[in-house]
């Protein structure tokens, strides 16, 4: 085996509770993660679980990283590169290390591999939403008593929004025993010339990208955000904040249906002239029914369910409901006694522009709706059009869902129907004893 650390990074190999390197591109993150699990699980016993916040393939996680260093190590005798997970040596008493893969956001409860897990690496943690951190930190509890071992968290990422929970858990309120490592280009001794002449190009032509691709640093907006100035004036006007729910009021949903990708809802009010959210769902490969049965345990007084314009095509969302196959999902929510209505079939940028108009009318609570929040603060656009003068169509991935449904809400939104008052009478003195 022949593998070579930076001495910054040597205390990957000491025990800490959470080990959390980030910063710019080129700073020894993932490259040195794997290199030091892959030496750790040849001297002993470990059980990595490789995690990010969302993972469709094996594919898109670092198992094609983890074969390449063990190539570039030497270390073929060691380990067995299989298609779902890499095998290591086997440990007296408690069996072959392992490195096994998985997505966050939606299975984070169903992950047994996080049982018994010596390390979890969560690699690009910058989208890691905080209820994934709720939910995982707790499994991760492996203990051995004999020899004092115990488990760690590992966490790599690139930072983004200062607001990101990940940023927020990791760099501003580090919990105890925590090891923190910012890097960038200059601690890598391996800094390729190709990358060099990239960053130097960056730095001369961009100098705030610069920053954040190659220095680390968070950014005040991402690039090409949607929404980025009506969150900031939200977040200015103070509307997001605790938005307490009025029983004396409907809640109204809007929805964006997902076939294979997320259904996201937003729970909402109409007060006092103001939409209040007062709740938000979100979820991935579950049947109508479940959103349904999740609504109701929410306790609100459900008002009218405002589907997306194609929540009336059958064959499109077929995979929503096994069971009602040949329905519609509006036909699905009003046979569960649910009130729908379709949302019109606007443009995109038609669909965004009217909830931009809306939107200083939102008002919005900061902790039942923080990953839709999140999602509108990651909401962007996607690649320039090929005339090169404007963003045409928002980059698909897990922010655009629940932005999709506040769109749902933006085309639907009606405004508050209020009592005239009558015309005000012509005001008159009373007479005086001296007319």
């Amino acid at each position: 085996m022949k593998a070579e650390f930076p001495e910054i990074l040597s205390p990957l190999f000491e025990p800490h509770r959470n080990k959390i390197v980030y910063g710019g591109r080129g700073g020894l993150k993932s490259w040195q993660f794997a290199r030091a699990l892959l030496i750790l699980g040849a001297r002993q016993y470990e059980r990595v679980v490789c995690v990010r916040e969302t993972q469709d393939s094996i594919e898109e996680s670092v198992h094609h990283l983890l074969e390449q260093q063990i190539a570039a190590m030497g270390m073929q005798d060691q380990y067995e590169v299989q298609q779902k997970r890499i095998v290591g040596p086997y440990w007296e008493g408690f069996g072959h290390s392992e490195f096994i893969f998985g997505g966050l956001r939606y299975n984070v409860h169903n992950l047994k591999s996080l049982e018994g897990a010596t390390r979890c690496w969560v690699e690009e943690a910058e989208s890691v939403s905080e209820h994934s951190w709720q939910t995982l930190l707790p499994t991760i509890r492996w203990e051995d008593k004999a020899s004092g071992r115990k488990s760690e968290v590992w966490v790599s990422f690139n930072p983004q929004l200062q607001t990101d929970p990940t940023y927020k858990r990791w760099i501003l309120n580090p919990p105890p025993d925590t090891w923190l490592l910012k890097t960038s280009w200059r601690d890598n001794p391996w800094f390729p010339e190709v990358l060099m002449a990239l960053k130097e190009h960056d730095k001369a032509t961009d100098y705030d990208a610069y920053l954040h691709v190659w220095e680390g640093e968070c950014v005040r907006a991402l690039a090409g955000a949607i929404y980025a100035k009506e969150y900031k004036r939200a977040v200015a006007e103070g509307r997001i904040t605790q938005v307490p729910y009025d029983r004396s009021k409907p809640v109204h949903t809007y929805w964006d249906l997902g076939f294979g990708d997320k259904t996201a809802i937003w729970f909402a009010q109409q007060v006092g002239g103001w939409w209040q959210f007062v709740d938000y769902l979100e979820n991935h490969g579950e049947p109508l029914s479940w959103y349904v049965i999740e609504m109701q345990r929410k306790g609100y007084v459900l008002g009218t369910c405002f589907l997306p314009h194609d929540g009336v095509d059958a064959m499109l969302h077929s995979r929503l409901s096994p069971n009602d196959r040949t329905k519609s999902p509006d036909q699905v929510l009003r046979g569960l006694g649910l009130r729908v209505e379709i949302a019109p079939k606007l443009a995109i940028t038609t669909g965004i522009d009217a909830t931009r108009t809306v939107f200083p009318q939102c008002r919005f609570d900061a902790e039942k709706c923080r990953e839709g929040l999140s999602a509108l603060e990651h909401y962007q656009w996607g690649e320039v059009a090929a005339t090169g003068q404007e963003r045409t169509k928002p980059l698909h991935n897990w922010a655009s869902h629940g932005a999709d449904a506040l769109r749902t809400f933006g085309v639907s939104a009606k405004p508050e129907k209020r009592p005239v008052d009558p015309k005000p009478k012509p005001h008159r003195a009373p007479a005086s004893a001296w007319s």
